[in-house]
């Protein structure tokens, strides 16, 4: 008598998932941040910096651009600087500015975490220094002056 049962192999599953994306870091140009402008060689041509220092570059850019200032950007980029320093507290301030620093930074998939603030006065301004930590490689260390 036939089996009234179907006898099939079964296909082998494929696994459709997207993969952990491992971020990726792109060379870009060196941004001396005291002078304002991009670093030249003796020839004139501007220098390249690889992905990690890019990243770097990113991270204080992105400090120190204010959020919705310019059309440029995105309203993901940047952050909220001139609300954090409108606190009459200096916990307060401190507080926000870390806060905000963080949320522009995670923004970016090649940012694990951000950590380690430190603050200081000089003159009319407020310097902040913290680590960014990248999903590769070791965490930097970025200080910028905050004016306020």
């Amino acid at each position: 008598m036939p089996n009234l049962f179907p006898v099939f192999d079964a296909p082998d599953i494929v696994d459709t998932s997207p993969a952990a994306q491992v971020p990726t870091y792109g060379t870009s140009w060196l941004f001396d941040f005291e002078k304002g402008d991009f670093v030249t060689d003796g020839s004139g041509h501007v220098v390249t910096c690889d992905g990690y220092q890019a990243w770097a570059q990113w991270c204080a850019k992105a400090v120190l651009t204010e959020r919705f200032r310019y059309l440029a950007y995105s309203s993901n980029y940047g952050v909220e600087m001139d609300a954090a320093l409108q606190h009459p507290d200096p916990k307060a301030v401190q507080s926000d500015v870390e806060r905000t620093i963080t949320e522009a930074l995670l923004v970016d998939p090649r940012t694990e975490s951000v950590q380690n603030f430190t603050f200081s006065r000089s003159g009319d301004g407020q310097a902040v220094a913290f680590e960014a930590v990248p999903t590769v490689g070791t965490p930097k260390r970025v200080e910028v002056t905050l004016n306020g």
